[in-house]
């Protein structure tokens, strides 16, 4: 009996090693999101250093390693992506992208309307919806090749694939033109 716990012991703790499961952190991440988020360094370092004490990062860490990322891993999505907000901004403004199960809703800072991107796993496809109005842009055709619409490309998912699809699309279009 001892020799088949200590053989199912390996067998698990060699699956957790071997098994690379590196997943996003999310929860963890958060935590420590939230912190940096407070109101200057000193406080931040009062949190950092009582969340240690406490133990909220070692708690949210565990949790982390063996229960959400094991199930990012055998799902293929990660439940802590799930309902989350980004706030980006660049040359083109401020824009506000939020997660949801089934993709994401970006809104522009300043202007009304969203842009919905959709996944859609009947047809393993992404679409963009505006006003209404749904566009399918791409068909994941295996794990390394997708069909971009517009152009009909079937586009490899690398580096060389994308600069390729950037030479023959021409035309950019920005959902939020004015």
């Amino acid at each position: 009996m001892r020799k088949l716990i200590i053989a199912v012991s390996a067998v698990l703790a060699s699956s957790v090693m071997f098994s690379s499961c590196i997943g996003s952190y999310g929860l963890f991440n958060k935590v420590l999101e939230w912190n940096g988020g407070l109101s200057n360094k000193f406080v931040n370092e009062i949190v950092y250093i009582c969340f240690w004490i406490l133990p909220v990062y070692e708690i949210s860490a565990f949790v982390d390693f063996w229960v959400i990322n094991t199930i990012e891993f055998w799902s293929g999505s990660n439940p802590m992506g799930v309902n989350t907000v980004k706030t980006v901004k660049d040359a083109n403004g401020t824009f506000r992208i939020a997660s949801h199960q089934n993709g994401y809703t970006i809104t522009k800072e300043g202007q009304e309307g969203q842009l919905d991107l959709v996944y859609n796993a009947e047809d393993n496809s992404w679409s963009a919806v505006k006003d209404g109005e749904s566009v399918k842009f791409l068909t994941f055709v295996d794990d390394n090749h997708v069909k971009m619409y517009g152009t009909d490309a079937v586009v490899e998912l690398s580096q060389a694939g994308t600069l390729a699809y950037k030479a023959i699309v021409s035309n950019n279009t920005v959902a939020f033109a004015e």
